[in-house]
């Protein structure tokens, strides 16, 4: 059975059709073209631009759970709300805890990661910097341990994809060895490392960079940190957090111009999104979420968002309307399922052979997971 999706325009990972299509057949792309289309047993009309469904690299959560705590039918309940909006393939990030906690978090999500439901995990914490906790409480971070390592990449498993640390870390450059050495990608994140720090842990074979701008050192003239080494380091890839509160417009903009070809979405989204207002925890702290914002409840820290990766694209190309250098949707596509496909040895998105995961944009940006009938 194939079904032919058609839409007023299609982007993929390596097309920008008008009037395109898209011919699916068991799940999967089975042709991608514009003009005559091969022989099919339905047509779908799409209201809107198709792009493939987004990749999350880095979630907490939603609906109230954390992944981090837990049960697996609540993580299926959590990845059905970032799918249904748009969200394909999602990597859970487990937050700081306890180690026990975070080991039994570890065999307790790896299920989900073979049967496809979640696209790996992501453990932030506990190789952070005190002095750029974030959320993350204070008495559970610490300094790696050869055996500490050993016991979490074993309790992963091929489930856990990558692991953010900050490199200024006692045994942190032999830690991204390790990580490596086991396939799993090592991000620098929650660092208060200094430039040759940095510049260090990349040698040693980190390729990303968690939430950049947040949860380490600004960027200064004379000593760039993280923030300088991520921008102009081509061995990089840098996440962003697109929701309007993690980092100001201009700043967006600034990594777009300077990093642009190497930036992904991620949602950073923690348990509260998709739910009302109120208390919540993450990574040990309590957390106060009004108006959307999840703040530590002493008001020192942003504590994760509660958005989507789509909510980043609608954001992104609805930013000022009025100028030509705004992102358009090929390189909204780039950073919301491009990149972050490749990151995880994904096949690029929307091309022959690759799950049939369609979004559909509005005029103003707006993404709908697009259901094509079995």
């Amino acid at each position: 059975m194939t079904t032919l999706v058609r839409a007023p325009r299609v982007v993929t990972a390596e097309l920008d059709l008008v009037d395109g299509w898209i011919a699916v057949s068991d799940g999967r792309v089975a042709a991608v073209g514009a003009g005559p289309a091969p022989a099919h047993d339905r047509v779908v009309d799409a209201p809107g631009t198709v792009v493939p469904g987004f990749v999350d690299l880095h979630a907490h959560g939603a609906l109230g759970h954390d992944f981090a705590s837990c049960s697996a039918d609540e993580a299926r309940a959590a990845v059905a709300h970032h799918a249904g909006r748009g969200t394909a393939h999602l990597v859970a990030s487990i937050a700081t805890g306890a180690v026990p906690d975070t080991v039994a978090a570890l065999h307790r999500l790896r299920p989900l990661v073979v049967d496809g439901t979640l696209a790996g995990l992501h453990l932030e914490g506990p190789w952070l910097a005190p002095a750029r906790r974030g959320a993350h409480a204070v008495a559970l971070l610490h300094p790696p341990t050869p055996a500490e390592v050993e016991l979490l990449v074993d309790a992963g498993g091929g489930a856990l994809r990558v692991v953010t640390l900050a490199p200024e870390l006692p045994g942190a450059i032999e830690t991204i060895h390790h990580l490596v050495d086991a396939g799993v990608v090592a991000a620098i994140g929650h660092t208060d490392a200094d430039t040759e720090q940095v510049q260090r842990a990349v040698d040693a074979g980190a390729t990303l960079v968690t939430h950049l701008f947040n949860g380490m050192p600004p960027l200064h003239h004379r000593e760039p940190g993280p923030v300088g080494v991520a921008l102009t380091d081509e061995r990089l890839t840098v996440e962003c957090i697109v929701d309007g509160h993690h980092l100001d417009p201009v700043t967006v903009d600034l990594v777009r111009r300077a990093a642009g070809h190497r930036l992904v979405f991620v949602s950073d989204a923690m348990a509260a999104t998709g739910c009302a207002d109120g208390p919540y925890r993450i990574a040990g702290s309590d957390v106060v979420v009004d108006g959307g914002v999840a703040m530590l409840a002493d008001g020192s820290s942003l504590a994760g968002s509660t958005i989507t990766v789509g909510d980043a694209v609608a954001r992104v190309l609805t930013a000022r309307p009025d100028d030509a250098a705004r992102p358009d949707v090929r390189e909204a596509v780039a950073a919301s399922s491009v990149r972050a496909s490749a990151l995880l040895g994904l096949r690029p998105p929307l091309t022959v052979g690759a799950a049939a995961d369609l979004v559909v944009l509005d005029p103003e940006g707006r993404p709908t997971a697009l259901e094509v009938p079995a």
